[in-house]
């Protein structure tokens, strides 16, 4: 019996998200099935986080105890077999036995994808959110540096949340930035952990900033209210991508 560590990429849109729910087919659910073809036993899988309906993954780490002969780097391959196109397993490791892909994560880093222009692509149009106003990126960029550092994020937080409920809304982002390419805009935060639909509504107040109805040295007072209102609207999730998980390995 061995410990797997399996990275994971996705498109997230026709998912009710990863975590298995009674509402519909979940991303966790069709890559267990596939890996069940595969070893003939459906193991307990640990995903390192719960992304919610429609996000997207580029980097998605779970991790698995089981008996198999077939060696780490055929997993992938193996496994894929039995998944549909818009779920591919990229690599398989062997990692220590006590290893969580969720509890042993240092950072996780989000994407979000914003195509700024009026026009949609006929190509991507599932994997951004189109915001037709031309953003002023550098001041979207001062605002993101705002954010980070160690906060009480409740202000982007979506109601509903239990962290919230509990007064556990404290998080650190250690890093956030704003870069332009073309007319696509892209704002990545790297934390250590985060609050229900909290990157979606960063993302929408940089928006806020980058369309000039609000300032960027507005987010410490935002931050400081702990007022959901203070802050600006969530969009949609088909924007959002799950980049990466660091862990200690």
């Amino acid at each position: 019996m061995q410990n797997y560590l399996l990275t994971l990429a996705y498109d997230g849109t026709n998912y009710c998200g990863f975590q298995v729910q009674p509402n519909g087919r979940s991303v966790a659910q069709t890559f267990q099935d596939g890996l069940e073809a595969v070893l003939h036993s459906r193991p307990d899988i640990k995903g390192c986080s719960r992304t919610d309906a429609g996000v997207h993954a580029l980097g998605f780490a779970l991790n698995f105890h089981a008996e198999t002969r077939i060696p780490p780097e055929k997993l992938p391959l193996a496994i894929n077999q039995h998944l549909p196109p818009d779920i591919r397993v990229l690599c398989a490791r062997v990692v220590p036995e006590e290893f969580h892909a969720r509890y042993a994560a240092h950072t996780k880093t989000y994407l979000y994808r914003i195509h700024n222009h009026p026009i949609d692509s006929p190509f991507d149009e599932k994997y951004y959110t189109r915001v037709p106003r031309r953003l002023d990126v550098d001041a979207m960029q001062r605002a993101a540096e705002q954010f980070v550092g160690k906060h009480d994020f409740l202000a982007l937080c979506a109601a509903g949340s239990s962290a919230a409920a509990h007064g556990d809304t404290v998080r650190t982002i250690t890093d956030c930035h704003v870069t332009r390419k073309g007319d696509e805009v892209d704002i990545e935060v790297t934390a250590d952990g985060y609050l229900y639909n909290m990157v979606r509504i960063l993302a929408g107040t940089l928006c806020e900033v980058g369309a000039g109805r609000m300032q960027p040295d507005a987010i410490p007072g935002i931050l400081a209210s702990r007022d959901r209102s203070q802050a600006g609207p969530t969009l949609p999730a088909k924007g959002l991508f799950l980049e990466k998980v660091d862990y200690d390995l």
